[in-house]
């Protein structure tokens, strides 16, 4: 009976009231009560409204992106153009006037010529195109050369990585204004 009555007065302690152990004042709650707490819809109740605003943050996050890889923000580039190598390749290629960044506006001249009646003017542009076209495939392949032993030689031979020579004609093969990242030089700042 002893055993009892100690029981007892354990329970008639109440912790709220009792000034040594401070408590939290409330009950624990029970899984299904936080589980309740923390259930949110996936999509609220008015549609319209959730689909307009996760285009709307969609929209923004897709700007940024566009932003940032305009302006060669790193995390922003797709992987091919990454690093310092890329980096300076395309600091190299829009410091320096190339020949196919003329091959564009050169082709449309040719097409505008393939309907004027003339035969002799319509080959002359032929021609002229194929000659064009040949003397681009060449400076690609100079610049190509070009790059890597530049590379090499800021680099270290051994870091070089694959697929330089060709980054670099593709890019002196896009016309200036629509190379993406955009240039970050001017014409004749060649990186150091």
């Amino acid at each position: 009976m002893a055993k009892a009555e100690k029981r007892d007065e354990r329970v008639d302690v109440d912790p709220a009231t009792d000034g040594a152990s401070p408590g939290k004042g409330r009950p624990t709650p029970t899984r299904k009560e936080r589980e309740a707490a923390n259930l949110r819809p996936l999509v609220g109740n008015d549609r319209r409204a959730a689909t307009k605003e996760s285009r709307m943050k969609m929209a923004e996050v897709r700007e940024r992106a566009r932003i940032g890889m305009a302006a060669g923000e790193e995390k922003y580039l797709p992987l091919r153009d990454k690093g310092p190598q890329r980096r300076w390749i395309r600091d190299y290629v829009d410091a320096r006037f190339s020949v196919g960044e003329v091959l564009i506006p050169v082709m449309f001249v040719v097409i505008i010529l393939t309907f004027v009646s003339n035969e002799l003017l319509q080959l002359i542009g032929i021609a002229g195109l194929w000659l064009f076209f040949l003397a681009a495939v060449i400076d690609g392949v100079i610049l190509g050369m070009l790059v890597n032993r530049r590379l090499s030689e800021k680099f270290g031979a051994d870091k070089v990585q694959r697929g330089n020579r060709w980054y670099a004609a593709m890019r002196g093969m896009q016309l200036r204004v629509m190379r993406l990242p955009k240039p970050q030089v001017k014409r004749g700042q060649f990186p150091v």
